[in-house]
Formats: structure tokens, C-alpha cells, sequence
């Protein structure tokens, strides 16, 4: 009886699973062909269908899914080379072309990576296929290129993806052309639209350092033997380097987002493109080197952007990704590159004009700085009252700084010869640096003298400081500028300033030190205010010292804010600030000879006395020759009666 009582509620159980199921499939809306239900709530297409309306998942009964084309644009699949995308019903699927089979037999794959198509011809390829073939490459995109109704009526999103797809097309049919014919080592072609040439490497770079030089409708690239071929290929491998006349109306300056608002940027340049097959690589071991001419000579603007063509969800745009500047004149511009497929550079200038007022602060502050540092120089090396080890580290610092100063002054915008301009930069970056290193030596002997208040002879610290002085002063930031230049000296020097190049991070060879040092100085002035604290009770005998060291550590504190930190404010001009810190660095910066004076002269006693000294001399001195000629006349007894009377006298007498 209890197991024929448990039997009804076994069966519920095991039903509830089938109810459950029942209740969702009702509860799912209608889907259509070639759609399946999601959660019971909507409805979304199979693999390699889309919905006309474009919606993902939808919920309306009449929705209709379509199959994609993914031999087509926006998606465009590649097969490799000696094959075809062939669309199929929900799918597709890569086929060698004819003539051509895999090696496994199969008649089918799925992507590039599978390609093993191989000739099953005994003849070989006529000379001339080649050309033809990549002629009538240039003869179809010129078709593209001149159909308006591809671009006119296109979003700006529909326009970057057709581009991003006819880039790709394009440099993958040259290089079929090129590989297609290895007999004929370089092949040109070119119409109204584009030029292309293409080389081909079959010999795999047997010679050391060999460049591959290209040329299309005057623009230029150099790419290394070993970039082309990557590594063991089997087989030959080809370069193509295409140029599009007119592509930079259609994907111009607009779709470049990494401009300033106040910039005014425009395309001045062709479009072209590089790649390499058959492996379709995107970065490369070497740079790429590419020489633009200019589509209008003697730009108004100074400043230039290298960039590429980059793929993304939204089509495409311009961007410096890996992109250098290394040279602009007046009618052509080098870049350097270190990635390429489906690659595009464009240069856009801006004819920004420089700021008046910063250019008068800038030669004013910097006047006056001049003459502040030669006078706190000579007062350092004159003035015997204050002369110390401290006092040599000044005069040190000082004439680095005037120096820098000065060849900023002269120099900075010469920019023309290049050579010249690197020099310029390289000999700025090691003023500088020797400035800040001197900064670093003074943080370093105001600790030392902290440490050794208790000591009465500083003999063993002043020894130490004249050991390391210049050997660190001057060496250490040669070392930097040596390293520097040995790595990457193209980046000496900008077409606008002769100063370090922003690219590859080339600015931290000067702004890695100089933070260092500032974060060292801190430390050492932190550890010096601790020593005071703790030892100013214990050394009431020698209060003069302690005073005289706070001074020191008051007037150091001052110089590491004024000629250290100040430099942060050049990173901070960007935002809405960025004008206001620009001028305030400008101002700070250009005046920090007159700080260094105010700081180390006109606030010392000393200082003060020895000038009171000089002047009372000085106006000493231009009394005395009247006081001479006083007393050559009259004598020192003489008196002014007495020698009236003979002069009177012998001026009556007869001769």
C-alpha cells in the first residue's frame, strides 16, 4: 500500500522537467527560417546569418535572416595565395584556383592558414602574366576610385570600412602578380588612380644589409632584405608599395582624432600602401623608411604627422601608432614605420602661429637670467668671504646654466642644417643634465655636512666632494648623451626645435635623470631636517653652525623647487589648464638665473657686505686722483697762503 501511494507522486516528479520545457518552447516567440530561440524571450539568426533589420536578437515574427557574404566587403576573407573565398548557404569556404590543388587532396578549406595550393601545370608562367595581371589590378581599383556612388552616399563609417577592405584587396592581388611571375624580379604598373611596383627576393637575402628600394608617382620606401623575406621562408617572397593619387580626397584629414582643436590639419600627401608576402606580417623587425612629396609645396605650417591606416570597429582612421618623423622640408617628408599591411601615411600640417607673448617672456626671462648668473658667477669666484665648497658647486651650477641659457637663446631654432640642429640639441641636453647633476652634488654635500655637525674639521667630507665633484658633475650626463645618441640620434633635433624628439620615448633620456635627481634631492633634504631636529639640542655651542646649515638647507630647498620642479609644469600643460601652465612654465623656467642670483647673493649677508666693500673701494678709487693732484702741487706740509705768494711772485718777476 505505501509503494502504490508513493507511485503518483514519483510520476509528478518526473514530469516536471517535460512541463517545464513545454512552458518555455510556448513562451518563445515564433522564430524564422534559419533563426533559434535564446532564453525563451527573443530570437537571433544561425552562424553566417544576419538579420535584415541588423538587430542581433529581435523578437519580431516577420524578422528575416539572411546569409552574410564573407567573400565580400566588410569581411573580405582571405585565402592566401593561388586561392578563393567562395560563399556557401549559412558559410564558406577557400578553394585553390585553377590550376592549382592541395596538397592533401582535399578540395576545400577554411582560412589561409591551411593553404597548401600548389601548381599542377608543367608550364611555366609567360613572362608577361605578370605584368598583366597587376595592371589589371590598377585598372579595377581605378573603376572603384572613380565611382561616386560609393562614396558620395556613404556614411563616414561605411567609407573607412570600403577603404579598409579595397587596401587590402589591393595590396594582396599585387602581391599575387609579383609571386605569380618570380622570374621578373620587379614589375610596375600604374594608370590615372595609382602606381604600384613590386620586387621579388628569391635568392633569401644572401647579401648582408641589403635595402629594397621601391618608388611609385615620387614617393619612396627602403625596407630591409631580411623584413621581406622573414626568417626561412620557402620559396620567394615579394614587396609592393602602391601609391593612390586621389584616395586622400575620399579618407582625408577628417578621419585623423588625434588633433588638437586649434590645429588646422590637412592631408599633403599621397596615400600609399606597403606590404610583403607571402606571409602577411604587420610588424617588422627593422623600420620601414618612407619619403612622401608633398601635394603642396612650401607648407604654411611647421608642424608634420607620420600615420598610418588603422583597422577598427568603426572602419577605420588615421593614427601615429608606430609612426616617427624623421625629416620634412619644403617639398617631401621621411617617416619611418615599424609595421605595414594595409598601411597608409599621410602628413598633416598645421599652420598654428607661435605665441608673441610667450616669445617676449621667453627672450626677456632669459636676458635677465644671463646677466643674473655671470654676475652671482663672478661674485662666486671673487668673493672670498663666502668662498667654500658649497660656493664651488654654485659657480658650477651657474655656468651650466648660463650656458644652456645662452645656446638656447642662439640655437634653438636653428633648424636648418640638420646636422647642425642635432648638434644643438645634443649639446642642450648635456647643459642641462650637468645643471641638474651639479643640483644632485649640492643635495649630497648639504647632507654630508648635516651628518658631520658634531665634527670640527669638515676636512674628510670637503676631500670626498673634491674627489667626486667633476668627475661626476661632468661625466655622468655624458655617459646619458652618449648612450642616447649612440641608440637613436636621428631623434636629435625636431623641424621645429632643436631639442630631444618626443617619439619612442626618447624625451625621458632627459626627463628620467632629472626626475631622479629631483626624488634624490628630496630624500636628502627630508634626511637633513630630521638631522637639525634631532641635534639642535645637543649643540647649543656650536648654534652658528646649525644656523648657518639651515640657511643652506633653506637656500638648496628653494633651488631644488625653482630649477627642479618647475620642469613638471611642462608636463601638465595639456586640458583646459594647458595655456596657463605654458605661460607659467615659460615664466618660471626663463627666470631661473634670477632666482639662482636672488637666492645665493642678494639673501646672504656676506654677500651684501663684500658688495658694500667693493662699492667703498670703487668710490674710493675715483676720488684719489683728485686727492693725487692736490697733493703733487702743494706738498703734504704745505699750505695754501704759502704757495700763493710765490707763484704770484715769479709770475711778476722778470726772467
Amino acid at each position: 500500500m505505501r509503494g502504490s501511494s508513493l507511485l503518483p507522486g514519483l510520476c509528478f516528479l518526473l514530469s516536471l522537467p517535460g512541463a517545464v520545457a513545454q512552458k518555455a518552447k510556448a513562451s518563445c516567440p515564433r522564430c524564422p527560417e534559419n533563426a533559434f530561440c535564446v532564453n525563451g524571450t527573443y530570437c537571433t539568426c544561425d552562424s553566417g546569418y544576419a538579420s535584415g533589420s541588423g538587430q542581433k536578437f529581435f523578437t519580431f515574427p516577420l524578422e528575416i535572416c539572411n546569409d552574410i557574404n564573407e567573400c565580400e566587403p566588410p569581411f573580405s576573407v582571405y585565402c592566401g595565395l593561388n586561392a578563393e573565398c567562395q560563399n556557401v548557404e549559412g558559410s564558406f569556404h577557400c578553394h585553390c584556383v585553377s590550376g592549382y590543388s592541395l596538397l592533401s587532396g582535399d578540395t576545400e578549406f577554411k582560412n589561409s592558414n591551411e593553404n597548401t595550393c600548389q601548381d599542377t601545370t608543367s608550364s611555366k608562367t609567360p613572362p608577361i602574366k605578370g605584368k598583366k595581371m597587376l595592371q589589371q589590378v590598377v585598372d579595377n581599383f581605378e573603376s572603384l576610385v572613380t565611382s561616386k556612388t560609393l562614396w558620395e552616399k556613404g556614411e563616414k563609417r561605411e567609407v573607412a570600412s570600403a577603404t579598409t577592405s579595397i587596401l587590402r584587396n589591393v595590396e594582396t592581388s599585387a602581391l599575387e602578380s609579383a609571386l605569380k611571375a618570380p622570374d621578373q624580379k620587379v614589375l610596375k604598373a600604374h594608370n590615372s588612380a595609382m602606381a604600384v611596383e613590386t620586387q621579388v627576393v628569391t635568392d633569401n637575402c644572401l647579401e648582408e644589409r641589403k635595402i629594397i628600394s621601391l618608388q611609385a608617382q615620387r614617393n619612396s620606401m627602403d625596407i630591409h632584405c631580411n623584413a621581406v623575406v622573414q626568417g626561412n621562408t620557402q620559396g620567394p617572397s615579394a614587396v609592393a608599395f602602391i601609391s593612390y593619387v586621389s584616395l586622400g580626397n575620399i579618407i582625408n584629414a577628417t578621419f585623423f582624432e588625434e588633433m588638437n582643436e586649434s590645429d588646422r590639419v590637412y592631408l599633403n600627401s599621397q596615400v600609399v600602401s606597403a606590404a610583403i608576402g607571402p606571409k602577411r606580417n604587420t610588424s617588422l623587425p627593422k623600420t620601414v623608411t618612407l619619403s612622401f612629396q608633398h601635394t603642396k609645396m612650401k607648407p604654411s605650417g611647421k608642424k608634420a604627422f607620420c600615420v598610418y591606416w588603422k583597422s577598427s570597429q568603426e572602419g577605420g582612421r588615421w593614427s601615429t601608432d608606430g609612426c616617427f618623423l624623421i625629416h620634412v622640408n619644403e617639398s617631401h617628408t621621411i617617416c619611418n614605420s615599424t609595421h605595414l599591411s594595409s598601411f597608409a601615411v599621410l602628413m598633416a600640417f598645421t599652420s598654428q602661429e607661435e605665441d608673441p607673448v610667450l616669445t617676449v617672456i621667453t627672450y626677456v626671462g632669459l636676458g635677465l637670467s644671463l646677466l643674473c648668473l655671470l654676475l652671482a658667477a663672478l661674485t662666486f669666484l671673487l668673493c672670498k668671504a663666502i668662498q667654500n665648497m658649497s660656493t664651488s658647486l654654485h659657480l658650477q651650477l651657474s655656468l651650466c646654466l648660463f650656458l644652456a641659457h645662452l645656446l638656447f637663446l642662439v640655437g634653438i631654432d636653428q633648424t636648418k642644417p640638420q646636422v647642425l640642429c642635432a648638434i644643438i640639441a645634443g649639446a642642450l641636453h648635456y647643459l642641462y643634465l650637468a645643471a641638474f647633476t651639479w643640483m644632485l652634488l649640492e643635495g649630497l654635500h648639504l647632507f654630508l655636512t648635516a651628518r658631520n655637525l658634531t665634527v670640527v674639521n669638515y676636512s674628510s667630507v670637503n676631500k670626498l666632494m673634491r674627489k667626486l665633484m667633476f668627475p661626476v658633475g661632468y661625466g655622468v650626463p655624458a655617459v646619458i648623451v652618449a648612450i642616447s645618441a649612440a641608440s637613436r640620434p636621428h631623434l636629435y633635433g625636431t623641424p621645429e626645435r632643436c631639442w630631444l624628439h618626443l617619439d619612442q620615448g626618447f624625451i625621458w633620456g632627459f626627463l628620467g635623470p632629472v626626475c631622479a635627481i629631483v626624488c634624490v634631492n628630496l630624500v636628502f633634504f627630508i634626511l637633513v631636517l630630521w638631522i637639525l631636529k634631532r641635534k639642535i639640542s645637543s649643540l647649543n655651542s656650536e648654534v652658528s653652525t646649525i644656523q648657518n646649515t639651515k640657511m643652506l638647507t633653506f637656500k638648496a630647498t628653494a633651488q631644488l623647487f625653482i630649477l627642479g620642479c618647475t620642469w613638471c609644469l611642462g608636463i601638465l600643460q595639456v586640458g583646459p589648464a594647458a595655456q596657463f601652465m605654458t605661460y607659467l612654465f615659460t615664466i618660471i623656467n626663463s627666470l631661473q638665473g634670477v632666482f639662482v642670483f636672488l637666492v645665493y647673493c642678494l639673501l646672504s649677508q656676506q654677500v651684501w657686505k663684500q658688495y658694500q666693500t667693493w662699492f667703498r673701494e670703487i668710490v674710493k678709487s675715483k676720488s684719489e686722483p683728485e686727492t693725487y693732484t692736490l697733493s703733487s702741487k702743494f706738498g703734504p706740509d704745505s699750505k695754501p697762503s704759502q704757495v700763493r705768494e710765490p707763484v704770484a711772485y715769479s709770475s711778476v718777476s722778470p726772467p
